[in-house]
């Protein structure tokens, strides 16, 4: 075996081995990159349509989130506002300039056509978490909601225990709220409400954040430059290791 081949055998080999993973992992990237755009085409196009009906009562067992999530729909019936739930947000509704902390109001609507759906009305401050502060917008009677179906927000290690007693959450998790006032055929879904006018301006709604991040393409073009960049080493260790040779011999 030529001193050069013996002497580069084994580092070439773990080269080889090395980019193939850095590689693998890049055209990983560009895959999942094509699934995001899929995915971020098909939300754009969920919420954005003309609002459909609701999926009726008996199809809510078999819905799964990625079946429903952000798809925009109408319900009609009556909100029990007496059973309205606060979920605590922080600051940040970048798309509609909120910097403050408040409450998301979910309240009940007792649909015309069966069950109950948990919708998410919108957004008050502070100072406006008590009912009686934002009476204007407590609607009576039949209504129609306009909005895009989301499903439970998960919880973590960070997420604070809700305190239902005092009618505040920290997540929206509509069978939290049904089981607390003790409501039957209640959605698996929630609705967040659209922007739209409501007597005394409060809650606002359209508080949706669709910000979906992909930085899949950044991602590829990094593991591919590292499997270019080792390439490149070896190449040069491939080249110095050589002359050494050849001036040892």
């Amino acid at each position: 075996m030529p001193p050069r081949f013996k002497a580069l055998f084994w580092p070439g080999l773990s080269t080889l081995l090395a980019g193939a993973i850095l590689i693998g992992l890049g055209v990983w990237q560009l895959e999942r990159l094509h699934w995001k755009e899929g995915l971020i085409g098909e939300i754009e196009a969920r919420s954005t349509i003309k609002p459909q009906p609701l999926p009726p009562i008996a199809d809510w067992p078999a819905l799964k989130p990625d079946d429903y999530d952000y798809r925009h729909v109408e319900a009609e019936g009556t909100f029990e506002n007496d059973k309205e739930a606060l979920v605590f947000h922080g600051p940040g509704f970048s798309r509609k300039g909120i910097s403050t902390p408040g409450y998301l109001v979910l309240t009940p609507l007792r649909l015309a056509s069966g069950g109950i759906v948990i919708v998410n009305r919108g957004f008050v401050p502070e100072n406006l978490k008590d009912k009686a502060a934002r009476a204007a917008g407590e609607i009576d009677g039949p209504v129609r909601v306009t909005g895009l179906m989301r499903p439970p927000e998960p919880r973590n290690l960070f997420t604070p225990p809700d305190e239902p007693a005092a009618g505040r959450y920290f997540t929206r998790d509509p069978a939290e709220i049904a089981t607390h006032f003790g409501l039957a055929d209640v959605a698996p879904f929630s609705i967040d409400a659209d922007d739209l006018p409501v007597p005394g301006g409060w809650p606002m709604g359209g508080t949706t954040e669709i910000a979906i991040p992909n930085n899949h393409l950044s991602y590829a073009l990094t593991w591919f430059g590292l499997a270019l960049g080792l390439f490149g080493v070896f190449a040069a260790f491939a080249w110095h290791k050589g002359n050494e040779i050849e001036k040892a011999g």
